[in-house]
């Protein structure tokens, strides 16, 4: 409560009315200074407080998301799916399509990719990749099959042994340049982490297989 003091006497003794006015407002003043002087200071302390704990837990999320990623540093180009085979099955199909050539086929597929996961990672997109050469472009890849396997899926699904697997997307060129084409196999990965960097895994080439694609549509 604010205090304020009595209102002076004149000579006589009596109160001074002239001045009991002016001390009331002096008096109505102070109180709602104070009082606005008292909640501006909570409201300041509390926003304080509420901006320094929202700003150290983000700290801590952020030392805790980098520890996670160096933990596992290097072990995805250490420890990386074993492909067991990945060959061609069957032709189905070479013919021309649009003005270019497209060939439809079939493939077997197995491969364990249990070694790539670890507690960081989130998924693995496994695709097949078709790499063939022309007289117009070098270096040709085309992706045919593609497969996300999530870290909870079961142990069994991340182990593929299929076989006469149909492609899910033609093997098509840019021109009519596929007959006669020698024609790779490979399998790539990309790891999906819960936190750092992604990082992206290929089958070895010296362990790929090729096929040739006949000179003649069928």
């Amino acid at each position: 409560l604010v205090k304020c003091a009595f209102a002076p006497k004149d000579n006589d003794g009596e109160i001074s009315s002239s001045r009991i006015l002016p001390l009331e407002f002096e008096c109505l003043h102070r109180h709602q200074h104070e009082t606005t002087k008292t909640t501006t200071t909570t409201m300041h302390t509390v926003w304080v407080r509420l901006n320094a704990v929202v700003f150290f837990g983000l700290t801590v999320l952020l030392g805790l998301s980098m520890l996670a990623a160096v933990s596992k540093w290097g072990h995805s180009s250490r420890h990386k799916p074993v492909v067991e085979k990945l060959k061609i099955n069957k032709l189905r199909s070479l013919k021309s399509h649009g003005g270019v050539d497209r060939a439809l086929l079939s493939f077997d597929l197995h491969v364990d990719l249990t070694p790539a996961f670890h507690w960081n990672i989130k998924q693995l997109f496994v695709y097949v990749v078709a790499t063939y050469e022309t007289d117009k472009n070098p270096k040709n890849q085309i992706v045919l099959w593609d497969k996300i396997v999530e870290a909870v899926d079961p142990p069994e699904s991340k182990i593929i042994r299929e076989d006469n697997i149909f492609v899910k997307y033609a093997l098509v060129d840019q021109g009519d340049e596929l007959r006669g084409k020698d024609v790779s196999l490979q399998l790539v990965w990309d790891h999906m982490p819960l936190t750092g960097m992604l990082y992206m895994g290929e089958q070895d080439k010296s362990t790929t297989k090729s096929f040739t694609l006949p000179y003649d549509y069928r």
